[in-house]
């Protein structure tokens, strides 16, 4: 008798698209008018693929956050960090940034002066992870890392890559410190992979690559800018490319991100850039912010010159 297919995935949703920041677009799947929150991933901004001519690169210019982690990623281009705890970062392609605002921090992210200057293109993602009570108002936190600080996990049919930016894949552990459990994922495959995912961690993945992608053991179909939501019931979760290549040689490679923690279940209350437990709690945010309690970063009037001359540069040019 053959055994039972598991359904592992319980809904896809299409990312909507929406301008955040200093007027850059993002595609976000989450949060969605169906799916407001996924323990412990708050929101998950899959920022262009986009090409900027020379002078319309923008950015996220200063700003709070209280409350949570933001997890920045970029593929193509750059992004420039400053915050107001004295922190500085340039991430390139392939870098990772994973700031803990915990009690608080004001800071900015910028295109690098080269992507400003001379144009090019822009790929990355940024996630917001939520902290458990016991940990927002701990102490801030910056982890830069380079891309050769990021180990890769490669299948033994050499058909599938991993990056294993949080958690791990088999024997290849990522080197980030998380506050929370989770995984954070970038697969790549022209084939199958089989990918454990601990039991009592939910998983979410999102294709952000032209070629569909089969997920889950029922083998759901998830196409470029769908997040998948799954139950994995404690068993593996599957990943097959579908697509054939134009030359004939096999497969197209399919490429997603695999989100997966375990749930605080904890009650939230959030509002903006603050994400707390209790109205309260955000009301207090925005006392401290106004107050001064932040600090500040050297240099924003220039941050935003520099954004709004760019947004006036891209309506010249009928990008709006």
């Amino acid at each position: 008798m053959a055994s039972k297919i598991l359904k592992q995935v319980s809904r896809v949703i299409t990312a909507h698209r929406q301008r955040e920041g200093g007027g850059f677009m993002v595609r976000r799947p989450l949060p969605s008018g169906s799916l407001d929150y996924a323990d412990p991933f708050l929101m998950l901004d899959h920022l262009g693929p986009v090409h900027y001519e020379p002078g319309e690169a923008v950015g996220a210019p200063d700003h709070p956050h209280r409350g949570f982690e933001t997890v920045t990623y970029v593929l193509e281009g750059g992004f420039e960090h400053h915050d107001s705890h004295g922190n500085h970062g340039v991430l390139s392609p392939g870098y990772v940034q994973w700031m803990t605002a915990g009690s608080g921090v004001i800071h900015s992210e910028m295109p690098t002066e080269e992507l400003l200057k001379k144009g090019g293109n822009f790929h990355g993602f940024q996630i917001w992870v939520n902290l458990p009570a016991k940990d927002k108002m701990i102490r801030p936190r910056y982890q830069d890392v380079p891309p050769e600080n990021i180990p890769w996990f490669e299948s033994t049919d050499k058909q599938t890559k991993i990056k294993v930016i949080a958690g791990e894949v088999e024997d290849v552990k990522a080197n980030i410190d998380t506050y929370t459990p989770i995984y954070f994922l970038d697969l790549r495959t022209t084939g199958k992979y089989s990918l454990n995912i601990p039991e009592g961690m939910d998983a979410m993945v999102y294709n952000y690559h032209p070629a569909t992608i089969l997920v889950g053991q029922e083998k759901t179909k998830v196409e470029e800018s769908q997040l998948a939501v799954l139950k994995t019931q404690g068993q593996p979760v599957e990943f097959e490319a579908t697509e054939e290549a134009a030359d004939g040689s096999g497969k197209k490679e399919a490429r997603v991100l695999v989100l997966a923690g375990t749930p605080i279940g904890e009650k939230i209350a959030r509002y903006g850039p603050f994400v707390m437990n209790t109205e309260d709690e955000l009301r207090q945010a925005m006392v401290d912010v106004r107050s001064g309690k932040f600090g500040e970063i050297s240099g924003s009037f220039e941050r935003m010159r520099k954004t709004d001359e760019a947004n006036a540069r891209r309506r010249q040019a009928g990008k709006e």
